[in-house]
């Protein structure tokens, strides 16, 4: 009797644990939100986000990022304000640890394109999706300028690289030992060859 009530136990622990097993499997991943976290985003390259709702600042990174939902990458909320050659740029980014955070990067030449809003551009600026959050990456600022990537150009790929004009949406490439500027990005899969 006993031992029939411990197998009767053990065989409703096992079909629990399936259902718990079941849940988590049907379970997507969580969405970010507005207010303090979670902070998780399904990417969504083949989507356009409402713009209101496309960005999230990082409050638990003391405010210093901000996610990208439509692509799912976490930039900084304000770029670097000096400039750099394209190896130290990529140097520059990994030592970064902004919101008290590694493991930054120089972004692919996508991926830094991805914040350029060619609609409604003018000249001076900004290039940047209405309502952005952020700081420092407008027109009419000194900040508005070139950024590296770590995208080099096929036709010359030891001398030079792709960045993209903040100021004008211009993408195009530059000498690796010209000064520019950098932006570094963290997360996603969209490396480039070095």
């Amino acid at each position: 009797m006993q031992q029939q009530r411990r197998r009767s136990r053990l065989i409703l622990g096992l079909v629990a644990l399936g259902l718990l097993a079941g849940v988590a499997l049907t379970v997507g991943p969580a969405q970010a939100v507005d207010a303090l976290g979670p902070y998780y985003a399904k990417p969504a390259w083949d989507q356009k986000m409402v713009v209101v709702n496309r960005f999230v600042v990082l409050t638990n990174w003391a405010s210093a990022a901000v996610l990208d939902k439509e692509t799912g990458l976490v930039w900084e909320k304000s770029p670097a304000t000096d400039f750099h050659t394209w190896g130290q740029a990529r140097v520059d980014c990994l030592a970064k640890t902004t919101g008290n955070r590694k493991g930054w990067r120089l972004p692919s030449m996508h991926e830094l394109a991805s914040l350029v809003q060619p609609s409604g551009f003018t000249l001076g600026g900004p290039t940047l999706p209405p309502l952005h959050p952020f700081v420092g990456v407008k027109g009419g600022t000194p900040q508005s300028d070139f950024y590296w990537s770590a995208t080099t150009d096929a036709a010359n790929p030891l001398n030079s690289a792709w960045g993209v004009g903040f100021d004008d949406a211009v993408v195009g490439e530059n000498p690796k030992i010209d000064n520019v500027r950098i932006w570094c990005v963290r997360g996603g899969g969209l490396l480039s060859k070095y």
